[in-house]
């Protein structure tokens, strides 16, 4: 089976699971539809993502029980609006308004970029320095991570931080490791890499040399 068959489903499947659990706690408090709204929405945009600009590395085939696992390991990603329903918290309207910013910033980077990526390799293959990944290589990871953060910020909860946590430090930061390791065979790799951050910005780089970097990657 497909890697991505399983992700879909849960992430598919991610408003229908919220909404039941506000259902099961009669929980329909600000916190609990804002809530579902955000991550609900997330579930259907990536699949919307998954038609419009697939991500090849979710194409890969791999044994049911890989698939078995996959699904139940991004299914801790639902311990947090477990935690925000069944507790009845409620989160403040400054809370409320931090975690949607944070949430819309990072889908803005996670599908932006990725989008950027996929049409730019469709009609040319090399080293993408410019736009989204002009000053960070791993934009995309950086748009996940602070829309889960939002997540865990409405939740006022240690554990979906931990979560994301493992996540970023067991699944992210090796899978960018093994991206730079997969550019490093381009001969501008170095230099762009001295320009760019492996997941936040690096702003202070030198911008003539990075614009430098975008010419050639235009030509």
């Amino acid at each position: 089976m497909k890697l991505k068959y399983p992700i879909n489903l849960h992430k598919g499947s991610t408003f229908i699971f919220i909404l039941a659990l506000m259902i099961i706690y009669q929980n329909f408090t600000i916190g609990a539809w804002v809530y579902l709204a955000l991550h609900g929405t997330y579930g259907i945009l990536w699949l919307l993502k998954d038609r419009i600009y697939p991500d090849k590395q979710w194409e890969q085939e791999v044994p049911l029980i890989t698939g078995i696992f996959s699904f139940f390991l991004v299914s801790l990603y639902w311990v947090a609006p477990f935690i925000l329903i069944s507790s009845g918290s409620i989160p403040s309207p400054p809370l409320i308004a931090g975690a949607i910013s944070i949430n819309i910033l990072g889908v803005f980077l996670h599908y932006g970029s990725d989008a950027q990526k996929y049409y730019t390799l469709k009609y040319k293959s090399g080293l993408i320095t410019e736009g989204f990944f002009a000053r960070c290589r791993n934009t995309n990871y950086l748009g996940e991570i602070l829309i889960y953060l939002g997540f865990a910020l409405l939740v006022q909860h240690w554990l979906p931080f931990v979560i994301l946590g493992l996540f970023t430090i067991l699944i992210f930061i090796p899978n960018m490791i093994k991206k730079d390791k997969s550019l490093s065979r381009y001969p501008e790799f170095e230099e762009y890499k001295a320009n760019s951050g492996l997941l936040l910005p690096k702003l202070w780089g030198n911008s003539s040399r990075a614009d430098e970097l975008e010419v050639k990657s235009q030509n």
